[in-house]
């Protein structure tokens, strides 16, 4: 019996020591399939955030090629010879302001895309807890500013007008109304110099031609600081006002309207004036009394025979001084007639929403009864009349400019 027993209990011992040799290949088992599974989803996770869909080569490219020139362009603007040449000197310089800040750019795009694939090598590792839930973060957040930056890049990346940072001539000019046309152009006046004080430029009043009734029949200011025609070019043209006029005493709106231009300043090198064309002629000043003032014959006019352009200045006491800003009125209104044959043949290539050519072209209407101000290029409508008039046009600047470089940017859209 206690054989039979022994036995029977080498037997039982058998079969448990087998179910559990059993048991544990099983769990060995399982064990390695979950590791493969887990091996096997990392592999798809770091397949699928390090695919290349987040990298546009062409814009990289254009980029490198940005940066060379500017690496170029540092070296040139320090070589004598080029600081010689007055006129290469001082284009090189404005491309070199032009670009710099798309090389920053540049800079910012290269780390943000340096940031994903960091963050994508973290999360496919996924050894550490911590620094797979920052690299998440970090992954999000460049993400989400990748595609602002490319669209801010290829803005900038937008062939600019050279004529953009030159500084400007502003002819205000009172149109039909009579009185209340001179008092709207001198209300023009000190709306557009509020602005440039407010975005740092100087003005300089070239010549004025005071209203019977306050404002100007026609005033020339020069504008001078950074990207101001770049700025201001969408301004020409003609601008119209709806309102009760000072001088009418039943209370009737009246309608008036005065042209604005605005003319690229020309440089010396730009336009070639031979003085041997151009008549000057010396008289006095006119305006309020004082020394100097209608009694020597300081003010200067200078007509341009070939064209029949005339530009005056009696502004300075001095006669060579204002003979030399009539010279620069005359010079930038040639470079602007040349300027307006080339828009003219670009416009008959392609249709523009937002032009500055046109001085004819009625572009906006100041309605005092509404307390608004419409721009007619882009249907953009502002209740702010008393703001906008006291020099708060950057809304309207930044709309036109906006609207512009979209056009453009359509344009160079099988670029990108």
């Amino acid at each position: 019996l206690m054989g039979a027993a022994s036995c029977g209990s080498g037997v039982q011992s058998h079969r448990d020591s087998g179910q559990q040799g059993t048991s544990e290949a099983n769990w060995r088992s399982i064990k390695l399939l979950k590791k493969l599974k887990r091996g096997f989803c990392k592999l798809l996770s770091f397949l699928y955030f390090c695919r290349p869909k987040y990298k546009d080569k062409n814009m990289l490219d254009r980029l490198q090629y940005v940066k060379q020139r500017f690496d170029e362009i540092s070296d040139l603007i320090i070589q004598p010879d080029v600081i010689a040449d007055q006129k290469r000197y001082v284009q090189l310089n404005q491309e070199y302001k032009s670009i710099k800040a798309l090389v920053e750019k540049r800079e910012e795009y290269i780390i943000v895309l340096a940031n994903i694939d960091e963050a994508n090598e973290i999360i496919a590792d996924g050894s550490d807890a911590e620094m797979v839930e920052m690299a998440k973060m970090q992954l999000e957040e460049a993400k989400e500013r990748l595609p602002q930056l490319e669209d801010e890049i290829k803005f900038m990346l937008i062939p600019k007008d050279p004529e953009d940072a030159k500084n400007v001539m502003v002819e205000i000019r009172a149109g039909t109304g009579g009185d209340e046309a001179s008092i709207f152009a001198g209300d023009l006046f000190r709306m557009y110099t509020k602005y440039c004080e407010s975005q740092g430029w100087r003005t300089s009043v070239v010549d004025m031609n005071e209203g019977t009734s306050g404002g100007f029949k026609e005033v020339i200011f020069e504008v001078t600081g950074e990207d101001v025609y770049g700025t201001l070019k969408f301004e020409a043209g003609v601008h119209r006002v709806q309102r009760v006029p000072q001088t009418e005493t039943q209370g009737r709106v009246h309608t008036s309207a005065a042209t604005v231009m605005v003319l690229p300043e020309a440089e010396e090198f730009d336009v070639q004036i031979d003085m041997n064309d151009v008549r000057v002629d010396f008289f006095c000043s006119s305006g309020p009394g004082g020394q100097s003032v209608n009694t020597t014959k300081s003010a200067v006019r200078l007509t341009h025979i070939p064209t029949g352009l005339v530009a005056q200045c009696q502004d300075q006491k001095s006669q060579h001084k204002n003979k030399d800003k009539a010279l620069n009125v005359l010079r930038s209104r040639l470079y602007e007639m040349e300027l307006a044959k080339k828009q003219a043949e670009d416009a008959s290539k392609r249709t523009s929403q937002v032009s500055s050519g046109d001085r004819s072209a009625k572009i906006r209407t100041y309605n005092y009864a509404q307390g608004r101000v419409t721009d007619h290029r882009i249907g953009l409508t502002l209740y702010d009349l008393g703001n906008i008039m006291n020099g708060d046009i950057q809304k309207i600047v930044a709309e036109l400019q906006l609207v512009n470089n979209m056009e453009k940017l359509k344009e160079a859209s099988e670029v990108f």
